[in-house]
């Protein structure tokens, strides 16, 4: 038996196998992506009499309404992301007081300093992890018990608030974060085929890549953090970790109400 033409057919299922997840990925982005084009489009062009803040929330508002319509998203995720909207623009709303970032334009839908636009910007995570899991038909094995995950939830969204006063412990909160699901790991599904990751490891892919997203977003003029007010420079490598945590946050509240769903639903409220 020649060995040739078997590897050849193995690097040949191994590219179909990541063109299949990298277009679901695709697909699981396109509420991010509408907003990322939107950034783009309402830089360069402007209409008179509506303010670029305003415009931003027409089109995230029919945006979010298309992918209902067009059955891109359940009605179930589009709960789960008007929750993290709410949540999200909780978290901005506090942090423009406090002068972590600003939104220097002109709207008239800014409250206190804030463009309602913003929350969207969380909801899209919210977007992207729903359309995955669903996508890559995502199961969890290992899930810690459900006190520990919300305590853990609820310590790091905490922190986002506290560490203007108090001790920063997002350090901390990561080596909580790393005992509490060590055993915890992600399964998912390209092309029939089963794979695993460690749940860590998903955080922090994750958060990297909206860090990345981050630096495009403030390059755009979304919004403008202390020191890229007069010229735009790299938001700082830091802020990957708390983007991680962000995501961990979402992550487990996505993972609850799905296992609340699963109960009512009269399936196995294990993950």
């Amino acid at each position: 038996m020649e060995l040739q033409p078997l590897l050849n057919a193995v690097w040949i299922r191994r590219i179909w196998q990541l063109f299949i997840f990298g277009y679901q990925q695709a697909m699981s982005c396109i509420f991010p992506v509408i907003i990322f084009a939107s950034l783009a489009l309402t830089k360069v062009i402007s209409i008179p009499y509506v303010h670029r803040y305003d415009l931003l929330l027409l089109i995230c508002l029919f945006a979010q309404i298309g992918m209902v319509v067009f059955k891109l998203e359940t009605i179930d995720e589009l709960k789960v992301i008007c929750m993290f909207h709410i949540i999200g623009l909780m978290l901005e709303l506090y942090k423009v007081h406090m002068g972590s970032w600003s939104y220097p334009g002109e709207g008239w839908s800014k409250l206190f300093g804030v463009p309602l636009y913003s929350g969207f910007m969380y909801a899209s995570v919210a977007s992207y992890i729903c359309q995955a899991w669903r996508r890559l038909s995502i199961s969890v094995y290992g899930w810690p018990r459900q006190r520990y995950a919300v305590m853990v939830c609820a310590a790091i969204y905490l922190n986002f608030f506290t560490h203007h006063y108090l001790r920063d412990m997002r350090w901390l909160l990561t080596l909580l974060l790393i005992i509490v699901f060590y055993r915890t790991s992600f399964a998912y599904k390209v092309g029939g085929r089963e794979y695993r990751m460690h749940v860590v490891l998903s955080f922090l892919l994750i958060g990297f890549f909206i860090w990345l997203a981050e630096n495009i977003s403030t390059f755009m003029g979304a919004w403008a953090y202390p020191d890229q007010e007069h010229t735009w420079h790299i938001v700082h490598l830091g802020k990957i970790s708390s983007w991680f945590l962000l995501v961990v946050i979402s992550v487990i509240i996505v993972a609850q109400l799905k296992r609340v769903k699963s109960a009512r639903d009269g399936g196995n409220p294990a993950l």
